[in-house]
């Protein structure tokens, strides 16, 4: 397995591209980048892939709707140039109350148009044609009667690093997941429990699986949690820094009746306390919902104990199909974010 991470904003972004830096010198394969509604990622991996030379970087997530799909394909290959070579393209669907609210874009068709956006995005930067796409959801150029009527098939003028740059979704529903273990590249999963995962999701990644090109190769998967190394009850006890996390996305992320996240607690045999997570959450008693994530959920999404006890965990992920083990690393003592990352990389390889 490869060691992944997401990048921490906490302490202000050039102080956690710091540590990355460190951590790449330590043997980090992957750093993901996320954008929610604050700065917009590119901007940041632009900033990572010039302070660093080889840690691969990728969006986790951009969201689809927030860009053209031209746009995402340029902006991947953007990165890819400016790393030479080292960016992997996460995208997600987000969710309504972001798209909606903060972007004022309707929150429709999310598993077709992932679908035709990473099409156009592979036409693009195959670079073979003027780029042509006549779908559902884009029509590129637009169509004789929509606009000017002066749109023309075009090529991307910039020439990619790379013709097929990895393309990564956050997926949770099993229609969602089959659709990328038909067509991505990698599989960005969240709250993965390992153990539970074939029965969660195996039928749809078997689905999507058959239908599968073969030159893709096997599904990547990027899945993991908090990771902390050392002897004695506090170590353990850092399992519950995750539970602010947890509450959040089961019982805030989204509106009743339109949550994945506590749908996929649900899945995970959580129904009573995810229903009360999410109406604590939902009527401001955020306290009281974390007080209510279940311990189990916060010790099976993360790699927090003794040295043996973290040489399991890795291997359960391993076991379900994990390619790339994320973590978070929480330091102890002296310990710094590069000795966790040099450590769990040893027990990955």
């Amino acid at each position: 397995m490869k060691i992944s991470t997401m990048l921490s904003y906490a302490g202000g972004f050039k102080k956690s591209a710091l540590q990355i830096k460190e951590m790449e010198a330590a043997g980090l394969d992957l750093v993901w980048v996320a954008e929610a509604y604050g700065f917009d990622s590119p901007s940041l991996m632009g900033y990572l892939a010039a302070l660093t030379e080889r840690v691969e970087i990728g969006s986790a997530i951009l969201p689809i709707y927030t860009r053209t799909p031209t746009l995402i394909a340029m902006t991947a290959a953007g990165i890819d140039a400016l790393s030479d070579g080292r960016f992997h393209l996460g995208l997600g669907a987000s969710g309504p109350q972001v798209i909606e609210g903060f972007h004022g874009v309707a929150y429709t068709a999310p598993l077709g148009r992932t679908r035709e956006i990473i099409e156009i995005c592979r036409t693009v930067w195959r670079r073979e044609a003027p780029l042509e796409h006549h779908g559902r959801y884009y029509e590129l150029p637009l169509v004789a009667g929509e606009g000017t009527g002066l749109g023309k098939a075009l090529k991307i003028i910039a020439h990619p690093v790379r013709p097929a740059i990895p393309v990564w979704v956050a997926s949770l529903g099993e229609r969602n997941v089959a659709m990328t273990a038909e067509i991505a590249d990698g599989w960005l999963p969240i709250l993965f429990i390992p153990e539970r995962a074939g029965e969660v999701w195996g039928a749809s990644l078997a689905e999507g699986a058959a239908r599968r090109d073969p030159s893709l190769g096997p599904l990547q998967m990027s899945a993991g949690g908090m990771l902390a190394i050392g002897d004695g009850e506090d170590v353990v006890a850092l399992r519950q820094l995750a539970r602010p996390m947890v509450a959040l996305y089961v019982g805030g992320m989204g509106a009743k009746g339109k949550n994945f996240y506590n749908e996929l607690a649900c899945r995970y045999g959580f129904e009573k306390e995810a229903a009360e997570i999410q109406g604590l959450y939902l009527s401001g008693k955020k306290k009281d919902a974390e007080a209510l994530v279940p311990d189990e959920l916060l010790e099976l999404t993360s790699l927090c104990g003794p040295e043996g006890y973290v040489k399991e965990r890795v291997a359960a992920f391993r076991e379900a199909g994990v390619t790339h083990l994320q973590v978070a690393p929480v330091p102890l003592g002296d310990q710094r974010h590069a000795d966790l990352i040099e450590l769990v990389k040893g027990y990955a390889s």
